[in-house]
């Protein structure tokens, strides 16, 4: 059987898709930025706080703030979930520091 030349239109629709794959490939990789930055920060403040306490791990907070409020901003996660890992961020700091 002879192999078929694709039409104008499905040469028009592959071209897109190519682009929509490399679009998503830059965007996943931006997404992947941000987020493992954010984790990265809360990981170091619970680290910080267990093993030092509050007092080091307050200086923390802030950076963790900020990250986590970036990474919604850029659409990598939903506010709703920044503000939530913020909170309990701020929720076992006070926790540790009433101790």
């Amino acid at each position: 059987m002879a192999k078929k030349t694709l039409s104008l239109e499905k040469q028009k629709h592959k071209r897109k898709v190519a682009k929509n794959v490399r679009v998503a490939e830059r965007r996943r990789l931006e997404n992947r930025y941000h987020v493992s930055r954010m984790k990265t920060a809360f990981k170091r403040f619970y680290e910080t706080l267990k093993k030092e306490g509050a007092e080091v791990a307050v200086k923390l907070l802030p950076l963790c703030q900020k990250l986590a409020m970036e990474a919604a901003t850029k659409g990598a996660i939903h506010k709703n979930e920044a503000s939530r890992r913020i909170s309990r961020a701020a929720q076992r700091l006070k926790a540790v520091a009433q101790v």
